[in-house]
């Protein structure tokens, strides 16, 4: 086991040095462009491209420390394409730059790129607040594409912003948008991990979706991935000639052991300095150059062990990494958000730096997205273990509520593996738009918004997508329609989570308090409170059961008027909903399951009902 207090290898994460960047890759400087590349054991180096006819001997680079080769070639400029030739032995062969900014492997080769040239304008974003984001995960292939010959792009997504401006989301989740192979990916095969997809619009494309999208108010954070590359069309495999048995050679682990993944022998080699700084820039990158708010670490887990279970060998140099760079980022970048997608359920991983934690600010919570799904998909109340998803509501890390990512969909839920899909197909696979699809669907969205941890959605959620996600299947947005008063429903329940109105600061707050607890019924309450008093005490009473409840008692934290914030069961949402009375409660100070005041309230068959005290 790894003494994680302890856990620092030979980099101290609290001396990590800024660096903007190490000079890797092609940079454009003053009359040309110097290119610089790490081969440790090429005999010979040179670039070739546009810019000397493609010759393969005109520009030879020269040798610096550490396995470095550069060179500075005069009248280089932004557009030119460009490859190494680098010789081994007695083999010679081309490899494109595993620092270029842009690929087309079309053609198999690097555009040199200004990666300055872009105008940002007055962008000054600032993220809101944790415990106020709302995150809407999206992939660019599939989230708006009209054309079906063509995938979607950065412009086509950034054409739907307005309409996630108004739904309430406040920050873009965005998969992998890094070069890969072919024009379609879920993203996670990324090939060259600093070049942006060119069917997607390339670097200025998604530039300019940040831009848009700061413009109104909404956040974006980066899905990176450093737990393996490629495996497909990986020009970094034996990148200079070296390498043995199956393993990858100098940017890969040639422990056969440490290499495999799920992906092949593909992990980097984390003891390696070339590489760690090679994930550092690339941080950099997304940071300086993109203005990114933040990261969301794809598949952490793979990083700090060698498989997914709890007894898979640990890699303590790549816990080292993810806490020295999660130090690097908090240290020159306060503010940017951190995310692991670690699915381990381990509070060490939000933990601080300075307790030997992996100082991440929030975690994937999947065992919230299990628990409700298991609670909702069976088609006998009976069936429902409705205890099981009071504790997941209460669960935690460190007493924060933002340390936990919390969701029903997400594009691992809803891909079919494991047969897990959509929830509406999952409740009704004949009829994903029937009344008990819609009515549990939006029963468990609505604990989404109002327990403790960062919500989010998956693309098209909100308008009862129905389909899985295959990283190819676009969005049908006709369903945006179909379903308007269900996007209401989402747009109100949004609105809440965010506290817009100013009566529910409490879901804001980190305290939550499941006071009702019945599941022979398949009803249970609790209460979200920040600092307390009006506006900001929460009640948040959800029904598992087929059965609605004309007169249902429980207990409030306060005697007085609690008014209806919210209820599922609203005609508004859908005409064939039940519209059980929304009337405000009055509590009387008669003490009920360990609160001062109590009062009754009617609630639908699979409902969600959310009170607060204050103006009306």
């Amino acid at each position: 086991m790894i003494d994680r207090k302890n856990a620092g290898g030979s980099v101290a994460v609290a001396d990590v040095e800024p660096s903007s960047h190490t000079g890797m890759g092609a940079l454009l400087i003053a009359d040309g462009a110097t290119f610089r590349v790490w081969a440790p054991h090429a005999d010979s180096v040179w670039v070739t491209g546009s810019f000397n006819r493609w010759s393969k001997t005109d520009h030879p680079l020269t040798p610096e420390e550490h396995g470095v080769w550069s060179a500075h070639i005069p009248g280089v400029k932004a557009g030119d394409v460009y490859r190494y030739v680098i010789k081994n032995g007695d083999c010679i062969f081309e490899k494109i730059d595993p620092y270029a900014r842009m690929i087309d492997l079309s053609e198999k080769h690097a555009v040199v790129y200004n990666p300055h040239a872009f105008d940002w304008g007055k962008d000054a974003f600032r993220m809101p607040p944790a415990n106020e984001l709302v995150f809407y995960e999206m992939h660019v292939g599939t989230f708006n594409e009209p054309d079906a010959a063509e995938p979607g792009s950065f412009r086509l997504a950034a054409a739907k912003l307005d309409y996630l401006a108004e739904l309430g989301v406040n920050c873009i989740a965005m998969m992998p948008v890094m070069e890969f192979p072919g024009k379609r990916s879920w993203g996670y095969n990324l090939s060259y991990p600093f070049a942006v997809e060119r069917a997607y619009g390339g670097p200025d494309g998604l530039k300019r979706f940040i831009k848009e999208a700061h413009l109104r108010g909404v956040a974006f954070i980066m899905d990176v991935v450093y737990n393996h590359f490629g495996p497909m069309g990986l020009d970094m495999w034996r990148f200079d000639g070296w390498g043995t048995g199956e393993t990858g050679g100098i940017y890969f682990y040639n422990d056969e052991a440490k290499a495999k993944t799920p992906w092949g022998h593909t992990r980097p080699d984390y003891t390696k300095p070339q590489v760690r700084q090679f994930i550092r820039d690339n941080l950099v990158m997304w940071l300086d150059e993109f203005h990114v708010d933040g990261f969301r670490w794809d598949g952490t887990v793979f990083i700090r062990r060698q498989g997914f279970h709890k007894d898979a060998e640990e890699i303590p140099e790549g816990w080292d990494l993810i806490r020295e760079m999660n130090s690097f980022v908090k240290s020159n970048w306060p503010g940017k958000l951190l995310v692991a997608e670690d699915l381990q359920g381990e509070a060490l991983i939000t933990a601080p730096l300075a307790e030997g934690g992996g100082g991440f600010d929030s975690q994937w919570d999947a065992a919230f997205d299990y628990r409700l799904r298991e609670a909702v998909t069976p088609q006998k109340d009976e069936d429902r273990d409705v205890e099981a998803v009071w504790k997941v509501v209460e669960q935690g890390y460190q007493g924060n509520m933002t340390h936990r990512v919390i969701y029903t969909e997400s594009h691992d839920a809803v891909s079919g593996q494991e047969d897990r899909y959509r929830v509406p197909y999952e409740i009704d696979r004949e009829d994903p738009g029937s009344w008990e699809a819609r009515k549990r669907s939006t029963l468990i969205a609505g604990l989404v918004f109002t327990s403790p941890g960062i919500p989010m959605l998956f693309q098209g959620q909100e308008f009862l997508e129905d389909r899985r996600f295959d990283g190819i299947t676009p969005l049908d947005w006709r369903k945006r329609e179909r379903w308007k008063g269900i996007v209401q429903l989402y747009r109100d329940l949004i609105a809440l989570r965010r506290n817009v109105l100013g009566v529910t600061g409490g879901l804001l707050g980190d305290h939550v308090n499941v006071f009702h607890k019945n599941a022979k019924a398949g009803v249970f309450a609790f209460h979200r409170w920040r600092l307390g008093g009006a506006c900001d005490d929460t009640v948040v009473v959800a029904n598992f059961s087929g059965k609605g409840y004309e007169s249902y008692r429980i207990g409030l934290p306060r005697a007085g008027y609690w008014h209806v914030r919210f209820n599922s069961d609203w005609q508004g949402y859908s005409p064939d909903f039940g519209n059980h009375s929304s009337d405000d409660v009055e509590a009387c100070p008669e003490t009920l399951d360990d609160l001062p005041a109590s009062g009754e309230l009617a609630i639908g068959p699979y409902t969600l009902i959310i009170l607060s005290q204050g103006p009306e």
